[in-house]
């Protein structure tokens, strides 16, 4: 039996944040979806999941049509079953991720970010699997005094501490 690498790298939209982990059973979509506007009305978000039994499709649902084709497209590259990506606009992952994690199909998320994101995918004769994840870019040393003031700064302004 032979191991194929692949990375696969997701394009994230202008101005939105992407949530991507694995899952399980055909309503996940729904599940999500209901997750997403019952905590954040109004949000935009596009939404995919791929099966991994029967017909093996791409599920998709969303409130923001591009992105919820931009989502079934990128999930049909990725190609891994029991996997799921939501494209989020207007909002931050912060906003929803208790909600994800109290999904009940939702077994693990391996990013939520806005940053370059690629999926590192296994694939055996049985089908496609992801082994991680790469979030962002490798560190460029260790933050200073100014760096830090920067930050709380950062958080106040926009609005995330007091």
């Amino acid at each position: 039996m032979s191991v194929k690498i692949e990375v696969v790298s997701v394009e994230i939209p202008e101005g939105c944040n992407v949530v991507f982990g694995v899952s399980h059973f055909i309503k996940t979509v729904e599940d999500i979806y209901e997750a997403v506007v019952n905590t954040v009305p109004g949000a935009k978000f596009g939404l995919a999941f791929m099966e991994a039994s029967g017909e093996c499709l791409v599920r998709h649902e969303g409130t923001d049509p591009e992105l919820r084709k931009h989502a079934a497209e990128t999930m049909l590259k990725i190609g891994c079953g029991h996997t799921f990506i939501l494209f989020i606009k207007g909002f931050y992952p912060i906003n929803i991720m208790q909600r994800l994690k109290d999904v009940p199909e939702v077994c693990t998320i391996l990013a939520a970010t806005a940053n370059p994101l690629q999926i590192i995918v296994a694939e055996t004769e049985q089908g496609r699997g992801v082994l991680g994840v790469v979030d962002g870019h490798k560190p460029k040393g260790i933050e200073t005094e100014q760096h830090i003031e920067a930050r709380k700064q950062f958080l106040r302004k926009i609005g995330y501490k007091l």
